[in-house]
C-alpha cells in the first residue's frame, strides 16, 4: 500500500521504516516539526523525567544540561529512554508503560526524595504528571523543554493526493489529525484527502477527521505502532 506518514521528521522515519519492512510504499510528510525551547533547567534536582522521545534532546544546548544528564532519569517507555541514553544520560530506567506506569515506578524508586524532581515535557501534554506524582507526595516541577510547530502540506503530499496515489494515512495523534484536516482545507484538497483511508492510534485520535466528514476510517486495537501496523496487515486467508 502507498502510505503516509504525516509524524515529525525523526520520529516519522522510524515509523516510514517498520512501515517499509512490512511491504509498503511510505510517503513522508511531516505536518509538524520540533523546536527546543530556551528555559532556565539550573537547580537542585533529585532526577529526570520524560514522557516524550523529543525531550532529551531538546536540552542539547540548554546551560543546565552537563549537570542533569549526572542525574538518573525515569522514562515512560523504551523509545524515550533510548532519546535519554542518546542525548547522553547513563542511568536510565523505564516504566515500559503509560504514564500510570511511570508514577508507580518513581512511587517504588524515588517516593523519599527530598529534592524535587524535573519533568522535561513538550508544551502540549495528554496527561498530568506532575498531579500524578503530587498524588502520592513527590514533588515534581514541569519544564517545557520543546514545542510541535505546525508545518503546512508539503508540494509531494498534495500531489499524490489529488493523482489518487495514496491509499492510506497514519495519525499517530489528536493534534495531526487536527493538522492534516487543517493542512488539507488550507491546500484546497480537502475532498481527496479526507476520501482516503485513515488509520487511527485510538479513537480520540480519529475525532477531527470523523467530524470533518472522513468516511473510511480504522482504529488501531492498542495505542501502539505495532497496532497500526497490525491494521495495514492482510488477515491470513
Amino acid at each position: 500500500m502507498r502510505i503516509v506518514v504525516t509524524r515529525p521528521q525523526a520520529d516519522g522515519e522510524r515509523t516510514a521504516a517498520a512501515m517499509r519492512a512490512h511491504g509498503h510504499d511510505v510517503l513522508l510528510a511531516p505536518l509538524m516539526k520540533v523546536e527546543p525551547i530556551d528555559i532556565d533547567l539550573s537547580g537542585t534536582w533529585g532526577a529526570v523525567v520524560v514522557t516524550s522521545a523529543n525531550a532529551p534532546g531538546a536540552i542539547a544546548a540548554n546551560p543546565a544540561r552537563a549537570a542533569l544528564v549526572g542525574l538518573p532519569v525515569y522514562a515512560v517507555g523504551k523509545r524515550s529512554a533510548q532519546a535519554a541514553r542518546a542525548a547522553g544520560f547513563t542511568d536510565v530506567t523505564s516504566a515500559d508503560g503509560d504514564v500510570r506506569d511511570l508514577v508507580r515506578l518513581i512511587a517504588g524508586r524515588h517516593g523519599d526524595a527530598a529534592a524535587p524532581l524535573l519533568y522535561l515535557a513538550g508544551e502540549n501534554r495528554a496527561a498530568d504528571l506532575i498531579g500524578e506524582l503530587a498524588a502520592h507526595r513527590i514533588k515534581a516541577e514541569m519544564r517545557a523543554v520543546y514545542r510541535a510547530v505546525t508545518a503546512p502540506f508539503p508540494p509531494a503530499l498534495v500531489a499524490a493526493l489529488e493523482a489518487g496515489d495514496v491509499e492510506g494515512v497514519l495519525h499517530f495523534s489528536r493534534r495531526s489529525a487536527d493538522n492534516f484536516v487543517a493542512g488539507a482545507r488550507a491546500a484546497g484538497i480537502e475532498p481527496s484527502a479526507l476520501g482516503v483511508r485513515h488509520y487511527c492510534l485510538s479513537q480520540q485520535v480519529a475525532e477531527p477527521l470523523a467530524a470533518a466528514g472522513a468516511g473510511h476510517i480504522a482504529v488501531s486495537p492498542q495505542p501502539d505502532e505495532a497496532g497500526l501496523i497490525e491494521l495495514l496487515t492482510p488477515s491470513p486467508g
